[in-house]
């Protein structure tokens, strides 16, 4: 593959509301980043070989329950499309209030790395975050920063996640973005991003857009593990 190709990313969207003008030029903003927003159902309707064409698939959607194929040709097989998730290593995002999806299904408690994902969530926060790990691709070239955004309390990230940023918040959980593995796909997972106070801030568009490109690097087979 090209060193000049850009990255092309899925953003999988559904079931929750969401700033979308500011969440595209989000996007938009990030040199080397072609992202392709479309619904869950876009995404399962294509055929194997498009969701796999994705060199990262981001999910910021928030489908409760378990997830189900469905007879409606129109719905698609959401299941077997996600059970698809690790066969490759395409990277995989999860952002924001995607970590709470499916609370009942063990698979994606198993990518996310939270065991009980039962939360509670504060609007309008002011949090310091704090690099945990300034050495990680992802978070170089950080300091400590201080964003505007909802917050979650729930169990924090468990064994077999690397902690890359974290807050001292009564109101929040303490690990905020984590990576970790699922098979053979890499796995960011980035607590923060409800809206526009993220993401309009550089420090949360520089980790998103190095997030990406390290989960890219990844299934490009350039970057280690």
């Amino acid at each position: 593959m090209p060193e000049n190709e850009k990255v092309k990313v899925a953003a999988i969207v559904g079931s929750h509301p969401y700033d979308v003008v500011n969440f595209q030029r989000m996007f938009e903003s990030m040199e080397g980043v072609e992202c392709y927003i479309q619904h869950l159902e876009m995404f399962v309707t294509s055929d194997k070989e498009r969701r796999q064409w994705y060199d990262v698939v981001l999910f910021y959607n928030m489908h409760w329950g378990i997830p189900a194929d469905s007879e409606n040709w129109a719905e698609g097989k959401v299941r077997t499309a996600l059970d698809e998730l690790g066969e490759t290593e395409q990277g995989i995002f999860m952002l924001h209030h995607a970590i709470l999806a499916y609370a009942e299904w063990d698979k994606w408690s198993e990518i996310c790395g939270i065991g009980k994902r039962g939360f509670d969530y504060h609007l309008d926060q002011t949090v310091e975050l704090k690099i945990a790990d300034k050495n990680h691709p992802i978070t170089s070239g950080l300091s400590d920063f201080t964003l505007g955004d909802e917050t979650y309390t729930m169990d924090n990230a468990g064994e077999g996640s690397h902690i890359l940023i974290t807050a001292d918040h009564p109101q929040s959980m303490e690990t905020i973005a984590w990576v970790r593995q699922y098979k053979a796909s890499p796995v960011f997972c980035f607590a923060s991003g409800h809206d526009n106070s993220a993401f309009a801030n550089e420090n949360f568009r520089k980790v998103a857009r190095q997030a990406i490109k390290w989960l890219a690097e990844r299934k490009r087979g350039r970057a280690n593990p």
